[in-house]
């Protein structure tokens, strides 16, 4: 009789997924899982704390397109990552998340940290089931790897009852359950396409605004064709920056409020309409802006604005339908309008505002000074971790981007404290991949502060990771070492106003 275990079934079913890496801390009821999923292949990191491991698995998802998988322990683990599931929902970055829980015979009976997981977790994921015995493990493994990449990607979960880890079924029993497939691709109708093409024919001030949705969905082929074909200026959101690079001739990124307020259609390429974006209302859009939205998501069109043309399906076989298009219409933004002469006089005019204040040598540095030094130093394909308020903000205006997904950044949720799982991440793909590029993690100090306790994990697996922290003292703009000495002397500063104001 071949006898196998729960924890080596929950491997087995994940190494068959092609999950590759795994995320955690150890404990009671799940060590024998992360022994078992490195017997199986998989790589396992251990983290210093559940949340920056949640971080880290869905990045994989992100990087690679298959899941990550997040191991927790019962109560307290499992909540530490409902952060990090949010974060992936939000992000539409897929991660199988895996919490140990009590076991079956001691639920509602007070059992140790037990607590209703799988009900917790549906609010935070896609998917989220316990399998009810240990043959129908493979089965709902595979349906959470299955859900967390198709359709919009996000965060799943599987409980696993602290019994079932150690118990034993005899192999032939467990039904055999292959590979899911990739994603299925889906093409945008083709009179939508033809339609689309008109409306940017017409259009007086066109712009491409490139999302990271762009990114995951590996566009950055037949964006590169579309855009050299088509003529249109971009912009990139701040994780869309690379699929294109940021010196390419028709990026207009330094002057992004101009672009946006002015353009009068835009096509809108893997990116939602939320804050990142204002919307998509006025005042930073005009009013009688047309939106072209290609998203791999119904319910997504049509956000804030009712899109001119909706375009469902895959970006990148989307957009070759539209360069397509364009190449048997013969069309091309001039490179000779107004609209263009507009774009390059903002662009240079605030580079050259920009350039002006990273060369100040005033003491103490300001921003714009602290990033064109190290843009200078920054090797071309590294992968930028930026993290922090002025930090991010400034740091994704001065820090170039080249390569399509080589920043990571705070993301939709606007979420303090991913960077140094994000950089952990990053580290074991280029560890596996042997690309030799360097990930650089540029952080402010209060962001540094919330998962600091990670550099141990990066030191103890000899990651290759360079971490900049820009110390300014505080959230925004904090204060000077004279004037908190000057505070402290007036009495408790937990009683303290402070009036801080962002810079």
């Amino acid at each position: 009789m071949d006898e196998v275990t729960g924890a080596q079934l929950i491997a087995e079913s994940l190494k068959t997924q092609r999950v590759e890496y795994m995320f955690g801390i150890v404990g009671v009821p799940v060590i024998e899982v992360a022994m078992a999923a490195q017997a199986a292949g998989i790589k396992y990191v251990g983290m210093r704390n559940e949340q920056a491991a949640c971080y880290a698995a869905s990045t994989i998802g992100y990087l690679t397109g298959r899941p990550g998988a997040c191991l927790v322990v019962s109560g307290p683990g499992l909540i530490h990552a409902l952060g990090g599931m949010a974060n992936a929902n939000m992000n539409c970055w897929p991660v199988v998340v895996i919490g140990g829980s009590s076991d079956r015979n001691q639920e509602t009976a007070g059992a140790f940290q037990e607590f209703p997981q799988v009900e917790a977790c549906r609010l935070y994921s896609k998917f989220s089931a316990r399998p009810s015995s240990l043959e129908a493990i493979p089965a709902v493994i595979e349906k959470a790897v299955r859900t967390s990449i198709y359709g919009r990607p996000g965060a799943c979960y599987v409980d696993i009852a602290g019994d079932m880890v150690n118990a034993k079924v005899d192999r032939s029993k467990v039904r055999v359950v292959s590979c899911c497939s990739p994603p299925p691709i889906s093409l945008a109708e083709h009179s939508a396409i033809t339609e689309a093409l008109a409306v940017l024919k017409a259009a007086k001030r066109p712009l491409v605004i490139i999302g990271k949705g762009a990114a995951y969905g590996r566009a950055e082929t037949a964006l590169k064709l579309f855009v050299e074909t088509s003529g249109l200026p971009f912009l990139p959101t701040p994780m869309g920056k690379g699929v294109l690079p940021d010196d390419h001739p028709n990026c207009v990124a330094a002057a992004r409020s101009r672009a946006l307020l002015q353009a009068d259609v835009v096509l809108l390429l893997g990116a939602r309409l939320n804050w990142i974006l204002h919307f998509g209302l006025p005042p930073r859009f005009d009013p009688d802006v047309r939106i072209i939205q290609i998203d791999l998501c119904p319910e997504e069109m049509g956000n804030n604005v009712r899109p001119a043309v909706a375009l469902l399906g895959d970006i990148s076989a989307i957009v070759t339908q539209l360069l397509e298009c364009a190449r048997k219409d013969g069309w091309k933004y001039p490179s000779d309008t107004e609209w263009w002469s507009t774009l390059k006089e903002k662009v240079a005019a605030n580079t050259k505002i920009s350039k002006a204040l990273a060369l100040q040598s005033a003491l103490p540095m300001n921003y714009y000074t602290v990033f064109h030094h190290i843009s200078q130093l920054l090797p071309h394909d590294c992968i930028i971790v930026s993290e922090g308020a002025n930090t991010m903000d400034i740091g994704r205006t001065m820090l170039n981007n080249y390569l399509p997904r080589h920043r990571l950044d705070a993301g939709t949720f606007g979420t303090m404290g991913v960077g140094l799982g994000f950089a952990i991440a990053a580290a074991a793909v280029e560890r596996s991949e042997n690309k030799g590029r360097r990930i650089v993690c540029v952080e402010g100090d209060s962001a540094f502060g919330f998962s600091g306790m990670e550099v141990e994990t990066m030191c103890r697996y000899n990651l290759p990771i360079v971490i900049i922290v820009v110390n300014n003292n505080g959230i925004y703009s904090g204060v000077d070492p004279e004037t908190w000495k000057e505070m402290a002397k007036m009495g408790d500063l937990a009683t303290m106003q402070v009036n801080d104001h962002n810079t």
